[in-house]
């Protein structure tokens, strides 16, 4: 049986009562930010990168990064709109009704926390050293399982769900637990049911997907 709102809850209803285009505008923002500042230490990385640069050799890296910045904003809509599908199918699933239009407000809200691994990326390589190359910057990813391990010690089959593996995943689950106790009034014991169905099981399935189809 749904409960009434809890003193969390209602904290956290209370800290997301914002425009929500506005504050999208603001993630979109920082995201190509972080990003074009990111490519920026990736091709300056590049052994005699101004040369080449004035040949015009990196035009299509150009291109590819102009595209990227542009699909960006429609890749968060389409991840908002999945995560949303997720969690409402994994709540009907366990036998809890919730508005699906709630769920996908939070997702635009819960997705800040992946602007942090992508900013201290930005952070370790502002200065990045002689020996660093573009591969190594491209690759990193902050306080993940590829990190402690270290992708050089790593088969690049098992990079991207390493890399994956990481705290922000740990922190968006927990914020998607208080969130979704938030919308459906459900307890917090419900409602880590519902995280763990509608988003780990799926992730797990994706990554071990993605390593047995894995080819060099």
């Amino acid at each position: 049986m749904a409960q009434p709102l809890s003193s969390e809850a209602q904290r956290l209803k209370d800290l997301i009562d914002f425009d929500k285009r506005i504050y999208f505008f603001v993630l979109v923002l920082l995201f190509l930010t972080i990003r074009y500042l990111t490519n920026t230490l990736i091709l300056e990385s590049i052994p005699d990168y101004d040369a080449l640069e004035k040949r015009g050799d990196f035009m299509i890296f150009h291109i590819f990064n102009a595209l990227n910045y542009i699909w960006t904003p429609f890749a968060l809509l389409w991840k908002f709109t999945v995560i949303s599908f997720l969690f409402w199918l994994g709540a009907f699933m366990l036998g809890f009704k919730v508005p699906y239009k709630e769920l996908w407000r939070f997702a635009l809200v819960a997705e800040m926390i992946f602007i942090f691994p992508e900013l201290i990326r930005l952070l370790v390589f502002l200065s990045p050293s002689s020996t660093v190359t573009y591969q190594q910057i491209d690759e990193y990813r902050a306080l993940s399982l590829l990190s402690l391990l270290g992708a050089e010690n790593v088969s690049q089959q098992y990079h991207y769900a390493l890399g994956t593996i990481n705290i922000f995943e740990v922190l968006y689950g927990i914020l998607w637990l208080y969130g979704f106790h938030m919308i459906s009034r459900r307890s917090l014991g419900e409602s880590s049911a519902v995280v763990f169905v509608s988003y780990y099981i799926p992730l797990i399935i994706w990554l071990t997907f993605y390593v047995m189809v894995y080819k060099e």
